[in-house]
């Protein structure tokens, strides 16, 4: 992935599958998505234009974010925490967004706590779908 702002892990399965392979990964970690935005059909419905199939999962663990959110309120606008999916010719890719990047900018030791552990949470989620 470029950049430091998240993590990801081919797949070497289809599109349908990925997506429900990742929800069952951050389920596992404590997260539920409450969130889910298709991207392809949103481009097509906005913009007339086609794009290939593309998922922005918003994800919560709730007890992690209501530490965050007693520590800063301005927290909020950090969350959740964003994994997409997407195909390629060959498999898919799931991506997450590194809590540590996002709630570093705040500064704040608390809350580096809670994003160290969503990080560790996240990146196991990811990097148990590209062992699958």
């Amino acid at each position: 992935m470029s950049g430091n702002i998240g993590f990801s892990a081919r797949l070497n399965v289809d599109y349908e599958q990925a997506v429900q392979s990742a929800r069952a990964a951050l389920q596992e970690e404590g997260f539920g998505v409450l969130t889910e935005i298709d991207v392809k059909d949103t481009i097509k419905q906005k913009l007339g234009k086609d794009f290939r199939r593309y998922v922005i999962l918003g994800a919560c663990n709730p007890p992690l974010a209501h530490r965050a959110l007693e520590t800063d309120l301005s927290v909020g606008l950090l969350l959740p925490c964003n994994v997409v999916v997407y195909e390629e010719a060959e498999g898919s890719v799931v991506a997450a967004v590194d809590p540590l990047t996002l709630l570093g900018a705040l500064d704040n030791p608390r809350l580096r706590e809670v994003a160290e552990e969503a990080n560790a949470r996240l990146r196991r989620a990811v990097e148990k779908l590209g062992a699958g």
